[in-house]
């Protein structure tokens, strides 16, 4: 199996935040090159050397890096899709800018390859008994039975591939009924929310903390013939932009969907409580087995019922009635 080196360029002061990220998405095998801990080496090593090479003193210099490897296949992709609207979101939370430039470096791995990668390992997928995910680049013929969702991912998570959208699509194939008003939190490309729409949605309203991620899920809306009538797609925080939560709770869902990580669920359980419809659904993935409890807990200290716990692999998804 080939793999993927990726590089976060952070701080000292990032190291945790950026290797707890990294964890909730389930990559615990880290590498960390500190310039701390370098100099602090140096300092109690002196007698084991005259010189110290200056390409290596400056490879060192003021910045962390932590490395991580994911499998160049399509689970690996979807997972750094991920990891990028994670780090995304750690920059606008980093108001100090106390964690360095945050920056994901994927060697190689330029936008051209990325797009190379994805059609090498990303097939049509068949999801429950009626949605179809359907790449841009492949052709497709469907019974008039099943509804086809195409995509270009871009550079966003969510493709269908992974265990946590997929299960969050096979719950919204249930719950979602027409003319249903629905709201993504964390939408990446659109899948839940466009998904949503042509699963009979009346309008849709999606948030992501990366601009990228809003201008591929518009795209995504084209692919689909989906109009901005129905669909909204903004870039912000929803956990300290108020302005924006405001206008989120201008109104009220039928369907809620955050497909992140447990930290962000956690934080997040307030506004998501808020814009259920008192018969409305909150549908919840992106979490790892060992934070099944926390992220319960919180949804449960906010009044959610948890209607079902999904599991796929070492992922869980939640279904919540209000």
């Amino acid at each position: 199996m080939d793999w993927i080196e990726a590089t976060i360029y952070t701080t000292s002061e990032g190291i945790e935040p950026v290797t707890g990220r990294l964890y909730q998405l389930g990559l615990t095998g880290v590498s960390i090159e500190d310039e701390a801990d370098f100099l602090d080496f140096l300092e109690n090593n002196k007698s084991s050397w005259d010189y110290v090479d200056d390409d290596l003193m400056q490879k060192m210099h003021s910045e962390t890096k932590v490395k991580f490897y994911i499998p160049d296949s399509s689970d690996g992709l979807e997972t750094l899709s991920a990891v990028r609207q994670s780090i995304s979101e750690l920059i606008s939370l980093d108001q100090n800018k106390e964690f360095g430039r945050l920056e994901l470096d994927t060697g190689s791995l330029s936008e051209e390859d990325w797009a190379n990668n994805w059609k090498q390992y990303f097939h049509t997928l068949e999801i429950g008994n009626r949605i179809i995910v359907q790449p841009e680049w492949e052709e497709y013929t469907a019974d008039s039975s099943k509804i086809v969702f195409r995509i270009n991912p871009g550079m966003s998570f969510g493709t269908g591939s992974h265990h946590t959208t997929k299960m969050c699509i096979e719950s919204l194939d249930k719950v979602v009924e027409k003319n249903a008003e629905m709201l993504d939190l964390g939408c990446g490309s659109g899948i839940l929310s466009l998904i949503s729409i042509l699963l009979g949605a009346k309008s849709a309203f999606a948030v992501d903390i990366d601009p990228l991620a809003v201008d591929i899920a518009y795209q995504n809306a084209a692919l689909n013939n989906i109009s901005e009538n129905s669909f909204t797609a903004v870039a912000g925080n929803i956990l300290e932009d108020t302005a924006l939560a405001e206008k989120i709770l201008s109104k009220q869902y039928d369907v809620v969907a955050a497909n992140i990580v447990a930290d962000v669920i956690i934080a997040a359980a307030p506004l998501a409580y808020k814009a259920v419809k008192d018969s409305g659904t909150f549908i919840t993935s992106g979490i790892i087995e060992d934070r099944i409890d926390d992220v319960k807990e919180a949804l449960l200290n906010v009044g959610f019922d948890i209607a079902e716990i999904k599991r796929s692999a070492d992922w869980a998804a939640m279904i919540c009635k209000k």
